[in-house]
């Protein structure tokens, strides 16, 4: 201890190279050899991805005198998770590359965090900011977990491959980016009410990554580079946030707790981002902010604002507000501990025209 009393001390970590633009898929053999990365990779991707850049993946580090091995495996549960984790063993990977959506970037990510190895992380589509955050999703049965994970050591988002996924996609990390919104304030009034730990450095990063979206929600659309150029770095940097906090904060409030409520009460019937975005229209309400342009943004990407749009019932969306306080006791929010009474989810959810 210092003669002050000052004992603070925070490790953050941070992806050391981040490649973004048309055709840069190529470069990720550079990148590995510029990283001094070992001899052997291990790509983690699915069937579609396979077909869809993976070989180009493999072929490009291959050409750099890499041996590279690949495991097609499928969503990000926890039996995948150790097959992943196996298959490393097997073929003695120094490495781990994921390459696909966000399941294939998580497993990735937890499995090179489980055995201690860098891995990079190749999107092929951007469907949430896990592309460079240091948190993962997993399921566990029927549950969803968030895991802390590694920081990808290295981020090669090439925009002529993204475009090519479908469009939803990319709405969907828009509008998980722009949920940021909500969960700063919850942060903020977490700070103010529970004396939590707030970094205004990780909040201002997260925020800018929202606003950016916002401002340019126009020019986001169906089958446009240009628009997956615009929307990505947000998306990275909104990520990048939660490394700056060591925590999801910045980037995870009531809106994601309703999000994981409604996983749960109308599973697989919309994307995370999705559900977090219609959640960060009526947490807005409650915050008593500027509610309607966050509709109006997640409107203009072509994102749901909606129950009838996120193809669940306005009973489940009820329900997913009056317990969305039970998720994360130890993360306060603008829903209190006691959260809401069903009369007032229904009433919040209809002056927003949720239902």
């Amino acid at each position: 201890m210092t003669a002050d009393g000052f004992t603070k001390a925070r490790t953050m970590h941070f992806p050391r190279q981040v490649l973004a633009g048309h055709d840069v898929v190529g470069e990720i053999g550079k990148m590995s050899k510029d990283f001094e990365l070992g001899g052997t990779a291990l790509l983690v991707t699915g069937p579609t991805t396979g077909n869809l850049a993976a070989k180009v993946v493999s072929d490009t580090l291959a050409d750099e005198g890499y041996t590279v091995h690949t495991i097609i495996i499928g969503e990000a549960s926890k039996d995948n998770l150790v097959k992943v984790e196996e298959e490393a063993k097997e073929v003695g990977a120094a490495f781990l590359v994921g390459v696909g959506g966000g399941s294939k970037i998580d497993l990735a990510k937890l499995a090179s965090g489980n055995m201690r190895m860098p891995f990079l992380s190749l999107p092929t589509s951007a469907s949430h900011d896990g592309i460079a955050s240091p948190r993962a999703s997993i399921k566990d049965g029927g549950n969803s977990l968030s895991l802390n994970a590694n920081v990808p050591l290295g981020i090669v988002a090439d925009t002529a491959l993204i475009v090519k996924a479908p469009y939803r996609l990319l709405a969907s990390g828009c509008a998980d980016v722009i949920s940021n919104t909500t969960a700063i304030l919850d942060w903020e009034l977490a700070a103010r009410l529970r004396s939590e730990f707030f970094s205004s450095s990780a909040a201002n990063l997260a925020k800018y990554a929202a606003e950016s979206i916002i401002d340019n929600a126009a020019d986001i659309k169906p089958n446009l580079e240009d628009s997956v150029w615009v929307a990505i770095r947000p998306i990275i940097i909104s990520g990048i946030s939660m490394a700056v906090a060591s925590s999801s904060r910045p980037t995870s409030g009531s809106e994601h707790m309703f999000s994981h409520v409604l996983d749960k009460t109308a599973p697989g019937k919309a994307l995370h981002g999705e559900q977090c975005g219609v959640g960060s229209i009526m947490m807005m309400y409650l915050h008593g902010g500027d509610w309607g342009r966050i509709r109006e943004a997640l409107r203009l990407v072509g994102a749901p604002t909606n129950a009838e749009e996120l193809g669940v019932s306005p009973e489940q969306i009820v329900d997913s507000l009056v317990h969305a306080n039970e998720i994360r006791k130890d993360r306060y929010s603008i829903l209190g501990d006691r959260g809401l009474t069903p009369d007032a989810a229904e009433r919040l959810a209809k002056i927003t025209g949720v239902i």
